[in-house]
């Protein structure tokens, strides 16, 4: 009997395979050849902007630009960073843009603020000494910084920091783009935006990584139209990357936002390959290992909620309805303890612990909580100044509890059991062991979906 060794946790565990599983091989990224030099292939990128004139040649004339760009939670291993920011200064300093008219600053949303050394170990630690006081991390809740622009035609707020409106010029660095998930108008209107304007498309239903009929990127594009409206499409310069691999840039592209974004759909079309398309005829049960990874584990530690909801049903969770018949079974690996990163997490312990006792449907807490949540001055400070996620991220960490709408049960195997029981699950001792109870409830002959997801690893 052939075996499999899936991600689990920071190791890997064996999963015995036999005639009625098929093994589903899950990438990151699309399959694009590495750019051998990445210093190269970022100056092809600037030196000829699609719709733009070269960056040295757009500042001209320009006193005050920021350059922003991705956090820390994107999954990008590559130099992408250091490599992109540098020559994106040297070109504004080539354009007569001086050092002291330049702020970087990190477009973190409601996720956490990074440390001067953080951002070191992701930028490079030159830049943050050459820029000191004038490298920033976005406030969400700094309402003095912000700009309100007003609504799209469905009522959304359209809010985003001065910093990226009251400048000559914005410059965004996009690291990576995660399927269609991130890039284009998210950049801005999420990474540089507050919670009255994120809560419009960050919901359990509207939040996408689809390539096609994306209602998440619909609602930006609407937003991003007002900014365009009231600022000029001039106003933003936009960097975007696709990745040939976690390690290794693929494909960059500069110009206005619109456009790249269009070079960025375009290569995934032509290149990604949909789940649905992965296996012939939907599974009975589906499988697959969950390591100690999330992107919002960057230079901090995982937690249950992470683990279990966040990467595992969440990030991952996607095969579940590309691969899985309604109502299937599903058959996780993780050896989730009960563990806590309360100064990186601060309102997750109290979600795990007192939300999630009360209810599980995403819908019915997001009603319920997220509201108060956003106003709770305790985990507000904590935000603002304790490098602690926003007390909403807690909850929008439970919106992929929707997958427990096209999967009747969730096996664990490996887990604390206590944990796993918290949310409904079942606890089991391994993935066979789980895949045999599925099977009795299935069928002997019950088709199952074995997804082998590449190695992840966080930012310490």
């Amino acid at each position: 009997m052939a075996e499999v060794k899936l991600p689990c946790g920071a190791s890997t565990t064996t999963l015995a395979m036999d005639d009625h599983m098929e093994l589903v091989r899950q990438e990151a990224t699309l399959p694009l050849e590495p750019e051998p030099d990445i210093a190269a292939g970022v100056k092809r990128a600037l030196d000829a902007p699609i719709d733009r004139p070269p960056l040295n040649e757009l500042a001209k004339g320009m006193k005050r630009v920021t350059v922003a760009f991705d956090d820390p939670t994107v999954p990008c291993y590559a130099p992408v960073w250091q490599a992109a920011l540098t020559q994106i200064v040297d070109q504004l300093n080539a354009a007569g843009v001086a050092d002291e008219g330049i702020t970087l600053l990190c477009a973190n949303a409601l996720h956490r603020q990074f440390t001067h050394e953080e951002l070191g170990k992701t930028i490079g630690q030159a830049l943050v000494d050459r820029f000191g006081e004038r490298l920033l991390c976005h406030d969400a809740e700094d309402s003095a910084n912000m700009v309100h622009f007003g609504h799209t035609e469905q009522g959304h707020d359209v809010e985003v920091n001065r910093l990226a409106t009251d400048t000559d010029l914005c410059i965004y660095l996009n690291t990576s783009c995660w399927r269609a998930f991130n890039g284009g108008w998210k950049s801005v209107c999420v990474g540089l935006s507050t919670y009255r304007s994120i809560k419009w498309h960050h919901t359990p239903d509207v939040m996408s990584m689809s390539i096609e009929k994306n209602q998440m990127h619909a609602t930006l594009e609407q937003m991003g139209a007002i900014l365009v409206d009231k600022l000029g499409d001039e106003q933003f310069f936009k960097v975007e990357t696709v990745l040939a691999n976690p390690m290794q840039l693929g494909k960059m592209w500069s110009g206005s936002v619109a456009a790249t974004r269009k070079e960025v759909l375009s290569l995934f079309a032509q290149k990604g390959k949909s789940r649905r398309d992965l296996l012939d005829e939907k599974a009975d049960i589906v499988c697959y290992g969950v390591p100690a990874w999330s992107p919002y584990a960057a230079y901090a530690k995982m937690n249950p909620l992470l683990t279990l909801v966040s990467t595992g049903l969440g990030y991952l969770g996607g095969v579940i309805e590309a691969l899985g018949k309604p109502g299937c079974s599903v058959v996780l690996a993780t050896p989730c303890k009960d563990e806590w990163d309360d100064v990186h997490h601060p309102s997750y312990r109290e979600v795990w612990q007192t939300v999630l006792a009360d209810c599980k449907d995403p819908y019915e807490i997001r009603r319920r909580y997220e509201g108060a949540y956003a106003k709770r001055e305790d985990y507000l400070e904590k935000y603002r100044r304790g490098f602690g996620f926003h007390p909403t991220h807690g909850i929008m960490a439970t919106y992929p509890l929707k997958r427990l709408k096209h999967a009747a049960r969730i096996f664990v195997a490996h887990a604390d059991a206590p944990l796993v029981e918290h949310l409904g699950f079942i606890p089991t001792s391994s993935m066979n062991d789980g895949i045999a109870q599925a099977r009795a409830i299935h069928g002997a002959q019950a088709k199952v979906a074995v997804v082998k997801y590449p190695t992840a690893f966080n930012r310490q």
